[in-house]
């Protein structure tokens, strides 16, 4: 697992810092000119102009290394790249390096941010070395903040990048019970044929199928303040159920929990902070597999909340585990409840990799999300709860399809079908991807959260916390 002493900025002890100096294209020939003679003869010999790429190592006078300065490019280049500076991270020497240059509040936190999180690898398996070069918390920046974030992304990678071979429902449970027990909160589990006694129907019947249990996982956390709901889909492997995936569908299904391992990090970010809020998570875990007793097409299946869905689909599996956990959070009070799943890829298609969709009627809610997520370059776009398309989902001998058929707007469609479990809560849906799908400044090909780091800036503004 990751070692977590290398996501924590460097301390005094460790020694002096080199500096790097972090310098934009516009603003490189005046800082160009006001170094010494040397260093001025050393990067134009390289045509260093500021440009983005590589940290460049500036020379001492006796021989050894002064420090190094970074091109950040011009604004174009700028926008199209997150956590630039992480690069250096995994370039420059080992030691310890501090931050030097005209940066905002928000770009310096973001430099911070991204070379802790380039300290991150996934080593369960396989040794990795983690970058030598450290940084030097920059001053004014909230140093604990960015660790408690840092660390939180660690988990939800983690627990993404891990296969079903060994994260399967009850190992997500004892990770769950894990996080619970560092900070104090309680955990409930309910498993296998309890699910149908406790009227959890939709989640037994996705998880049914596999040997490995299906569950639900339920989390509290605070004694005061504004009542907060997570939930999240923890399908810990995906085959499409009797509607079989290919095998090349199959790839990434590992990753089908990436809902849950990004509530769960969102949690701990949560508790870590201790924030003033009463938390509660609410995870259906369950393996999507193949036998005898596996839920068919054109099932109709009776839910928590007593709307029957015809399974017209049964590889739209999450939606169904989410709608009983939802519908249970609605029968308690709550100020906010929030949902993230890795539940279509029509929310690929439209947006990419990179976009988190996501899903309110609330526009206080969007508002807050996306200062803060523009804030922590977290980046998130809304979608509609488009009113047009609710005969979708509306299959006439039930109350509702899992799947509509015709193949469009497969994402508004599912959070319309979640939507209909909801009732009396202010509620927004994230449809995220979970995964990175190559090695980019402080994110590296694999599991990776989305959306948290928005939700966590946004949430004390949203609940007066």
């Amino acid at each position: 697992m990751t070692d977590r002493t290398r996501l924590a900025f460097a301390a005094e002890a460790d020694g002096p810092a080199l500096p790097l100096h972090v310098v934009r294209a516009e603003d490189a020939p005046a800082w160009l000119a006001a170094q010494p003679a040397t260093v001025q003869g050393w990067l134009s010999a390289q045509g260093w102009k500021g440009a983005a790429g590589d940290p460049v190592l500036l020379p001492g006078a006796d021989g050894t290394v002064a420090g190094a300065v970074m091109g950040l490019g011009d604004a174009v280049a700028r926008g199209r790249s997150r956590f630039a500076v992480a690069r250096a991270a995994a370039r420059l020497p080992e030691g310890v390096w501090s931050l030097a240059g005209d940066l905002s509040p928000e770009d310096r936190d973001e430099a911070a941010l991204g070379w802790l999180l380039a300290g991150y690898r996934f080593d369960r398996y396989r040794a990795a070395k983690a970058p030598a070069a450290r940084l030097r918390a920059p001053e004014g920046c909230d140093a604990a903040r960015l660790e408690t974030i840092a660390n939180a992304e660690a988990l939800t990678r983690d627990l993404i990048n891990t296969p079903a071979s060994d994260l399967g429902p009850a190992e997500l449970e004892s990770a769950f019970r894990d996080l619970a027990a560092r900070y104090g909160a309680t955990v409930n589990a309910t498993t296998g044929d309890d699910l149908l006694a406790q009227n959890l129907p939709m989640i037994h019947a996705v998880g049914r199928a596999s040997p490995r249990a299906p569950r639900l996982l339920d989390l509290r956390w605070g004694n005061s303040g504004p009542a907060l709901v997570l939930v999240g889909k923890g399908v810990c492997f995906d085959t499409g159920g009797l509607d079989l995936k290919p095998s090349a569908g199959m790839l990434l299904m590992k990753k089908d929990m990436g809902g849950a391992a990004t509530v769960i990090g969102l949690a701990q970010m949560i508790m870590e902070s201790r924030m003033a809020v009463r938390l509660r998570v609410l995870v259906p875990a369950v393996e999507n597999a193949v036998s005898g007793n596996a839920m068919r097409p054109r099932d109709i299946l009776t839910s928590r909340k007593g709307l029957t869905v015809e399974v017209n689909n049964t590889d739209a599996e999450g939606r169904l585990e989410l709608a009983d956990a939802l519908a249970l959070a609605c029968e308690e009070p709550a100020d906010l409840m929030i949902s993230m799943a890795t539940l279509t890829g029509a929310a690929r298609v439209a947006l990419g990799p990179d976009l988190a969709p996501y899903y309110t009627g609330d526009d206080r809610f969007a508002q807050a999300l996306e200062a803060a997520a523009a804030q922590v370059r977290d980046p998130v776009w809304r979608m509609p709860f488009w009113e047009a398309y609710e005969s979708q989902i509306e299959p006439g001998i039930a109350d509702l399809d899992n799947a509509p058929g015709g193949g469009m707007a497969g994402s508004i469609t599912a959070a319309l079908f979640l939507r209909r479990f909801v009732s009396g809560v202010p509620y927004a849906h994230f449809d995220i991807y979970g995964h990175q799908i190559a090695d980019a400044p402080a994110r590296p090909k694999g599991g990776v959260g989305q959306g948290a780091r928005a939700v966590f800036a946004a949430l004390p503004g949203l609940l007066g916390v």
